[in-house]
């Protein structure tokens, strides 16, 4: 199915008689992972993880009268980073990368607690390179607009989410996901990086005036 479809599909399920409209606001950290391949197609293994933040903001709305499915359209800003060395050849490499993304998802409600509310969470975003630099050594890459470097990718994730009311109209909630990306295109014999981060999130769900939602 191709991104205009399931763009569509979104648009038509989000323009449908709805039972509660949000915004939701997120913060929080990334700690991602790279699969990295030089141009040659060999890996680099020795690569260890960094800690960076993400931030996401958008619209949500139940989709279904009893109010358990959450369908979800947003944007979201994520920096990812890595730091790695290759003994053998006395070589030393980190990346420090940030992606623009516009993000579909899908929540359902699993269960609730007194006031809390647990749910899961899928969703898939496509992410654009805003800004990235490459260091080998003492050199400094620039690798925005680099035709021998992924700049776009396509990134799932999937997660659970806490939500906790503090008014009738404003929510707020913690989440953790898991992801993996996927590269969108990559010229041949390019260099190839792909992305795993586990992200914990903070943030806030505010209903739209005449939304009728209990959290």
């Amino acid at each position: 199915m191709s991104y205009k479809k399931i763009t569509l599909i979104i648009v038509l399920l989000m323009s449908s008689t709805c039972f509660c409209q949000q915004l939701y606001f997120e913060f929080g950290t990334t700690i991602s992972s790279f699969d990295y391949e030089n141009s040659n197609g060999q890996p680099l293994d020795n690569l260890l993880s960094k800690s960076k933040t993400h931030y996401g903001m958008g619209y949500r709305q139940t989709i279904n009268a009893s109010k358990t499915l959450f369908l979800s359209l947003g944007a979201t800003y994520n920096n990812y980073g890595a730091i790695g060395s290759e003994a053998t050849v006395d070589n030393y490499f980190e990346w420090d990368v940030s992606y623009l993304g516009l993000k579909g998802g899908l929540g359902i409600k699993l269960f609730e607690l007194r006031d809390l509310t647990f749910l899961a969470n899928v969703s898939v975003a496509s992410e654009f390179l805003v800004r990235g630099t490459q260091t080998i050594n003492n050199d400094v890459f620039n690798l925005v607009g680099e035709e021998e470097f992924n700049n776009n990718i396509l990134f799932f994730r999937g997660g659970l989410e806490m939500q906790y009311p503090v008014s009738r109209s404003t929510a707020i909630f913690v989440g953790y996901s898991y992801g993996k990306s996927v590269l969108i295109n990559s010229a041949e014999n390019a260099e190839k990086l792909n992305l795993n981060a586990h992200q914990f999130g903070l943030g806030f769900i505010i209903n739209l005036p005449k939304c009728y939602c209990s959290y």
